[in-house]
């Protein structure tokens, strides 16, 4: 009962998790739809015993935030069904403003099922990720050069997906196995960069770290969700992602959390490094 296992663990944080644990010598296992240690289909409860079996802590991620039957519901089952297998640590991740998001939203029905559910938790509420610009939805924009949002002016403190990770990590491994609550039990960390950054800027900084030209272009909502479906992805989505960036634009997110110092007793990585690491690594090359 030492394992712990990481969902998510191909995804933007969930790698990083698994693969720091690993290095701190911890057993680790992981579980995805596809391509993790285990499958693991947050829609279907019949196959979620033998990823659970020997577990004692557990990262929990909701992969998909657009509304649909059941899916607020899903997150808080596999807490019971965890916690019934023996599983005595839970860390969520989950997201800022979802204290005051309306309760169809997932992560609000997980945060509260984390809270109750008897085993020792931490909660990660992260803003937007730096690594949407060279690893996930925003790159493709990079490479264009036109990253065209609805975002305005406002300002947003990006946090390095490496910090999520090692906060993660801290809280996962806890005080060691029968070595009573760790020390994160009870928290509930907010982790942002260490300044607000907007748009035009981080653009800015992109030109200078890839020597690639881009820019920023103010959209509206209707015009980022029309162009968004056009693309493939589902309206739902399109414009649940257009209200938060929305939020941005009226200035919603812009301050700062302390969770990163509170976890680990130093301050978060900047955009900026970010941004020379994910050059030097090639994450702009068209080919990747």
């Amino acid at each position: 009962m030492n394992t712990i296992l990481v969902l998510g663990g191909t995804g933007t944080t969930g790698r990083r998790v698994a693969r720091r644990l690993a290095a701190q010598g911890h057993s680790v296992r992981t579980a995805a739809r596809t391509g993790g240690d285990h499958r693991l289909d947050l829609d279907d409860p019949a196959g979620w015993a033998p990823a659970l079996d020997g577990v004692s802590a557990l990262y929990l991620v909701e992969p998909a935030l657009r509304p649909a039957t059941g899916r607020r519901e899903r997150l808080p089952l596999l807490v019971d069904h965890a916690v019934a297998a023996g599983v005595r640590r839970l860390v969520l991740l989950s997201a800022y403003g979802v204290d005051r998001a309306d309760d169809s939203h997932p992560l609000k029905a997980a945060q509260q099922a984390v809270r109750d559910s008897g085993a020792e938790w931490t909660i990660l509420q992260p803003g937007w990720f730096a690594q949407n610009f060279s690893e996930t939805f925003w790159r493709p924009a990079v490479l264009s050069g036109v990253l065209a949002l609805p975002v305005g002016d406002g300002r947003t403190p990006f946090v390095d997906a490496e910090d999520i990770a090692e906060v993660a990590a801290a809280a996962l491994a806890g005080g060691g196995d029968g070595d009573g609550e760790g020390r994160h039990a009870g928290r509930t960390y907010r982790l942002t960069g260490p300044r607000a950054i907007g748009f035009g800027e981080a653009a800015a900084l992109i030109s200078a770290a890839t020597g690639r030209t881009v820019r920023h272009q103010d959209v509206t909502a209707e015009q980022f969700v029309a162009a968004a479906t056009a693309h493939g992805t589902p309206v739902e989505a399109a414009r649940r992602l257009a209200g938060l960036l929305t939020e941005v634009r009226e200035g919603r997110g812009a301050d700062l959390g302390d969770g990163t110092e509170q976890a680990l007793g130093r301050p978060p990585r900047t955009f900026e490094a970010h941004l020379a690491e994910a050059a030097a690594a090639g994450r702009w090359d068209p080919e990747r």
